[in-house]
């Protein structure tokens, strides 16, 4: 059983209401014992999607092709007038570098790129393995083709 993880309804270990349970979590980059080591560098799929108040098209269009210009590894990007979503390979140790590079993409690029002023609203980070054994199942997204900025 997890630290702080109930033993059972009405059990010894259960809380009393309105008693807070303590969480545990596992830190970034940590393995159990006899675990081979994995700091190598691995592909990881990125989808991030944002959303937000209406903005030109034109204007959207052109911020997309900005970042993807600025940043070659973008595979992807469609959009709308209000909403738009970008997909890549991220190089990166493991999910949490890749999950974190991602979340700081839109915000760090918003100035440069002149992105309009909207929040991420998904973020999925899959690893190439799962990415691939989906597509071959018919499930996930169709490979990103073709290849740039694309209205939906």
């Amino acid at each position: 059983m997890r630290p702080g993880a109930a033993a059972s309804r009405g059990g010894a270990m259960s809380r009393a209401p309105g008693e807070e349970r303590t969480l545990t979590s596992v830190a970034a980059g940590a393995r159990y014992e006899g675990e081979e080591p994995k700091d190598l560098p691995r592909l990881w799929h990125v989808t991030l999607s944002v959303s937000g108040g209406e903005a030109p098209l034109k204007e959207v269009r052109r911020g997309l092709e900005q970042l993807a210009h600025d940043h070659p590894f973008l595979l992807t990007s469609r959009y709308a007038n209000d909403h738009a979503e970008i997909r890549y390979w991220e190089e990166a140790r493991d999910l949490h570098d890749a999950a974190a590079v991602a979340l700081r993409l839109w915000g760090e690029h918003r100035q440069t790129a002149k992105l309009p002023p909207w929040e991420i609203v998904g973020l999925e980070v899959i690893d190439r393995e799962t990415y691939h054994q989906r597509i071959s199942e018919g499930y996930g997204p169709l490979p990103a083709t073709p290849v740039g900025v694309h209205p939906f």
